[in-house]
C-alpha cells in the first residue's frame, strides 16, 4: 500500500515534469518565431506566406472565422505549397515579411483572444479547415473592448506549438489528486473537490483492485466479435474499478469499445440499469472516430437512439455534418432560444461587415474614429449576449446526454464541470500523459483504458540533462533537443517538430524490472514482457489476479512523462489488469509476421479474411504479364536494399541535428510508386511514409505534381491509427558511421510496418540500419530471409 511519502513524491515529480514540458514548449515556440527566417519556416512546412483575407465570418460558439488564400497578385498558382498545418493546430496570423529574419513587430495586427497574452503581436487561433487553396482560422472573440481584428492586407500563417496543452487543467488535476489522496492534507471543504473513491485508491496503489465479477451469460449486440474481443468486454464489465484493453494494430479496438459502450448504456441481465458514460481520447481524431461509429449504429428495438453529445472546440471537431450535428454548440443553438441567438448572430455579422467596409451603404469604407469605437463596443455586447444565450441551455443539453464525448483535456471545461458519470472510457490511453487522464477520472467511479503501449508514446520534448547527454552520445536525429543555455538553436526549433523522449539508460531502468526498450536478445525474440500479456495465459482462463498484489504493486515516481497510466498499472498489478485483442483484420499474414513475433509474443493472428489478400485481388489492378503481376501485385513484402550503392543521406539544416533526406532513396520510392500506379493501384490506396520531415518535403516535390493530394505522403507519427492498401517506407539513414538516429525507436517502426494491408515496401540501407540496435538487426535479418529482396542499384 502506497504511503503518504510515496504519494507526495509521485505527485511532486509529475508536477515538475509538467512544468519542464511547458517551459520547453514556450521556449521552443519563442525561438522558432524569433530566430527562424520566414523562408526556412516555409521550407519546413510550418508557414504559409503571402496570403490575403478572403472572408471574415462568425462560426459556432461566436468564433470569428478568418479565411485566407493566395492572391493572384502575388502568386502564379492559388495552390498552397507542401505544409504541415492541419485542422486543430494552433496558428498565428501575422504580417507577411520577405526579409531574412522574422518580423519583430506586426504594426497592423492587434491581438485577439486569451491566448495572445505576452505572446507578441499577431492574432492566434485554431486551424478550422484546410483545402488546397484556402485555410480557415477560428479566432476566439476578444474578452475586452477596443480590440480589433485589423489584419494586414498581406499576411502569413505560422504553426505554433501548443503550450496550452500543459496548462492549468493538468496542474489543477494534480492539485486535486494531492488533496484527495493525502491523509494529512489540511484542506477546507470544497464542493468542487472530488471525494476519494475506490478507483482513486486502486490507481494510486493505496488498495488492490477488487475481485472481478464473473460475466458469463451475456448477449452481444455485434455477432461478429471474435473470442478475444468478447473476453475483453466481459473483463471490462466485470472489473469493479479499472480495466485495460490492449489493442495491437488492426485488432478492432474501436470496434470493441463500441460494443462495450452499448453494453454499458443498455439494460441487460448483466447491466441492471443504463449507465452514464464519459468517453475521452488523447486526440480529437480518436474521439471523433468513436463518435462516428456510435452515430452509425442502428436504432434499438425501442426506437430510441443513444443520446450523445460531443464537447470541444468547434474548430477541432471533425468537419462532417453528422458529427457537427451532435456537438454541444449545435445542440444548444437548436433549443427554444435558437431563434433569439440567430438574431443576435445576424446582428453580429452585419456589424462586422460594416466594420470591414462591406456592409450595406458602406461603399467599401469602414467607419473611423469614435464611430468605429462605438460599433466595436456594440459588437462586444452582442458577443456577450450571444454567448449567454448559448450557455443558458448547456446544462439541459448535457444532463439529457447519456454519452458525452470529449478529449481528456476538454473534459476539464466548464461545460462538463458539474457533470457526474458512472464510467469513463479513455481511448488512445497509451498516447496520453497520465496527468491529463486524471481530468476525466475524477468524474466517474470506474475507468476503462484502451491503447497499445507498443506503438508511439506521448510526444515529449523536455529532456533532462543526463538523458540529453546519454542521447547525444549516440546518433543524432531531427528535432531531438531543445535550446541550450548558450542560446544555440536545436533541431526542435529549426523544424518545429515535436520529438520523442529518449529511452532511459539501462543503468537507470525502473525498479519494476525488465528492459523497457526491449533491446536485449531475449527481449527481442519474444516481445516486451512488461508490455504484453503473458503468452502462457489463455484468454479463456483467469490470468494472475490483480487483487493479490505481487512485488510490482508499488507506486513509483515516473522518470519521464512517457510513462503512461496504462503502462504504470500493468507494472503495478501485472498482466492480469488487462486483456489483449489477438486477431488482426488489416494485414496480410506475411506483413504481420515480424511485428507479431517481436512485439506481441507471436499472439497476433491474422483473420482469414485478410491473411492472404494481395494487391492483385483489388478490382482496379491489372498487369500485362504474369511476371509483372507476381513482381508488383503478388508480393506482400518487398525490400529494396541500397547497401553498397552509396545512396548516402543528406543533412537539411545547420549543425548535426537537422532533419535528414536521401535523394537516391526518394528516386527509388518514385520508381516503385510509378510501377504500382502503372499496375492500376490508385494513388488514394498508397501511402509513402518516412521518419524524417525533410524526406517528406523531398518526396512531396517529386510525387505531388504527378499523383496529386490523393497520394498520402507523411511522417510515421501522422499515420498512427490509419491504414492503406500499399505502404512504402523510406528509412533514409545511410552513412559510413552507421548512425541511425531515432530509427532505434522500435515503437515508431512498429507503427510504420503495421499500416499496410496488402503490400509493404521498405527502402533502406541494410548495412547501416542493421547496426542501429538488436531490434533493427533482427528486422534486417527477417527481411533478408522472408521478403522479396531487390537491390536498388540494379533497377
Amino acid at each position: 500500500m502506497a504511503t503518504d511519502e510515496q504519494l507526495k513524491a509521485f505527485i511532486t515529480r509529475h508536477r515538475e515534469l509538467l512544468n519542464k514540458e511547458r517551459e520547453a514548449e514556450i521556449e521552443r515556440t519563442s525561438l522558432l518565431l524569433s530566430n527562424c527566417p520566414p523562408k526556412l519556416l516555409e521550407q519546413k512546412g510550418l508557414c504559409l506566406a503571402g496570403l490575403g483575407i478572403a472572408s471574415v465570418g462568425i462560426g459556432l460558439g461566436g468564433k470569428t472565422l478568418v479565411e485566407l488564400e493566395r492572391p493572384a497578385a502575388y502568386h502564379s498558382s492559388p495552390l498552397f505549397p507542401p505544409h504541415t498545418l492541419r485542422p486543430g493546430d494552433l496558428a498565428r496570423i501575422e504580417e507577411h515579411t520577405s526579409g531574412a529574419a522574422a518580423p519583430k513587430k506586426v504594426a497592423k495586427t492587434k491581438k485577439s483572444g486569451p491566448a495572445q497574452k505576452g505572446e507578441g503581436d499577431g492574432v492566434e487561433g485554431v486551424v478550422f479547415k484546410v483545402s488546397e487553396t484556402r485555410i480557415v482560422i477560428a479566432v476566439d472573440p476578444p474578452e475586452t473592448g477596443g480590440e480589433d481584428l485589423d489584419l494586414p492586407d498581406r499576411c502569413r500563417v505560422v504553426k505554433l506549438a501548443n503550450s496550452v496543452t500543459y496548462d492549468s487543467r493538468m496542474i489543477k488535476a494534480l492539485d486535486q489528486l494531492e488533496k484527495v489522496v493525502l491523509s494529512n492534507s489540511d484542506v477546507k471543504e470544497d464542493k468542487f473537490l472530488p471525494k476519494l473513491t475506490p478507483l482513486d485508491r486502486v490507481l494510486m496503489g493505496m488498495a488492490p483492485p477488487s475481485e472481478r465479477v464473473p460475466i458469463k451469460d451475456i448477449k452481444f449486440f455485434d455477432g461478429s466479435l471474435n473470442p478475444s474481443q468478447q473476453e475483453a468486454i466481459r473483463f471490462a464489465l466485470g472489473s469493479p474499478e479499472v480495466a485495460c484493453i490492449h489493442g495491437p494494430p488492426g485488432t478492432g479496438k474501436t470496434h470493441t469499445l463500441i460494443e462495450l459502450i452499448r453494453q454499458l448504456t443498455t439494460v441487460t441481465p448483466t447491466n441492471p440499469k443504463p449507465l452514464r458514460l464519459l468517453v475521452c481520447g488523447a486526440s480529437n481524431l480518436s474521439v471523433d472516430n468513436i463518435l462516428e461509429r456510435l452515430l452509425a449504429l442502428p436504432a434499438p428495438d425501442n426506437g430510441k437512439k443513444l443520446k450523445v453529445t460531443r464537447v470541444g472546440h468547434p474548430a477541432r471537431v471533425m468537419n462532417q455534418e453528422e458529427v457537427l450535428e451532435v456537438t454541444l454548440e449545435v445542440k444548444a443553438s437548436r433549443s427554444d432560444q435558437a431563434a433569439l441567438a440567430k438574431d443576435v448572430k445576424n446582428e453580429l455579422e452585419a456589424a462586422l461587415d460594416t466594420l470591414s467596409g462591406k456592409g450595406k451603404g458602406a461603399k467599401g469604407k469602414a467607419p473611423r474614429g469614435l464611430e468605429r469605437k462605438k460599433m466595436w463596443e456594440e459588437v462586444k455586447a452582442l458577443r456577450k449576449e450571444y454567448r449567454q444565450r448559448e450557455s443558458g441551455v448547456v446544462e439541459s443539453v448535457m444532463s439529457e446526454s447519456q454519452v458525452v464525448l470529449a478529449t481528456c483535456h476538454s473534459a476539464g471545461g466548464r461545460q462538463v464541470r458539474s457533470q457526474d458519470f458512472d464510467v469513463v472510457i479513455i481511448d488512445e490511453a497509451t498516447q496520453a500523459v497520465e496527468a491529463v487522464c486524471w481530468i476525466p477520472i475524477f468524474k466517474a467511479q470506474k475507468l476503462i483504458l484502451a491503447g497499445d503501449p507498443m506503438q508511439l508514446p506521448p510526444t515529449i520534448i523536455s529532456i533532462d540533462k543526463k538523458e540529453k547527454k546519454a542521447k547525444n552520445a549516440g546518433a543524432s536525429a531531427p528535432g531531438k533537443s531543445i535550446a541550450t543555455p548558450s542560446g544555440k538553436k536545436s533541431a526542435a526549433e529549426k523544424t518545429g517538430q515535436k520529438t520523442e523522449q529518449p529511452r532511459p539508460p539501462k543503468d537507470e531502468e525502473p525498479e519494476s524490472g525488465g528492459d523497457e526498450d526491449g533491446d536485449t536478445e531475449s527481449g527481442e525474440d519474444e516481445g516486451d514482457c512488461a508490455m504484453t500479456a503473458d503468452p502462457k495465459e489463455p484468454l479463456s482462463s483467469t490470468p494472475r489476479d490483480p487483487h493479490k498484489p505481487g512485488p510490482k504493486a508499488v507506486l513509483r515516481t515516473p522518470r519521464t512523462l512517457e510513462t503512461t497510466l496504462f503502462e504504470r498499472l500493468e507494472k503495478m498489478y501485472g498482466p492480469g489488469i488487462k486483456r489483449m485483442l489477438t486477431v488482426q483484420y488489416r494485414m496480410h499474414a506475411h506483413i504481420a509476421s515480424f511485428p507479431s513475433k517481436v512485439m506481441y509474443h507471436s499472439r497476433l493472428k491474422s483473420h482469414p479474411s485478410v491473411e492472404a489478400h494481395l494487391l492483385r485481388d483489388l478490382p482496379n489492378t491489372k498487369t500485362d504479364s504474369e511476371d509483372d503481376e507476381k513482381e508488383i501485385l503478388g508480393t506482400p513484402v518487398v525490400f529494396y536494399d541500397t547497401a553498397g550503392c552509396e545512396y548516402f543521406e543528406r543533412l537539411e539544416g545547420d549543425g548535426d541535428e537537422g532533419s535528414r533526406c536521401n535523394e537516391n532513396e526518394a528516386s527509388v520510392v518514385k520508381m516503385w510508386v510509378d510501377q504500382l500506379a502503372g499496375a492500376g493501384v490508385l494513388p488514394s490506396q498508397i501511402a509513402v511514409i518516412t521518419p524524417y520531415q525533410a524526406q517528406v518535403t523531398l518526396l512531396t516535390s517529386l510525387l505531388r505534381p504527378i499523383y496529386g493530394p490523393e497520394l498520402e505522403i507523411g511522417t510515421v507519427d501522422g499515420m498512427q491509427g490509419r491504414e492503406k492498401e500499399a505502404v512504402i517506407i523510406s528509412l533514409v539513414r545511410s552513412n559510413e558511421k552507421r548512425e541511425v538516429g531515432f530509427l532505434k525507436d522500435k515503437r515508431r517502426l512498429n507503427v510504420a510496418m503495421t499500416r499496410a494491408r496488402r503490400h509493404l515496401c521498405i527502402i533502406g540501407d541494410s548495412s547501416t540500419v542493421q547496426h542501429g540496435s538488436p531490434f533493427l538487426k533482427k528486422w534486417m535479418a527477417w527481411l533478408e530471409a522472408n521478403a522479396d529482396v531487390r537491390y536498388a542499384g540494379l533497377e
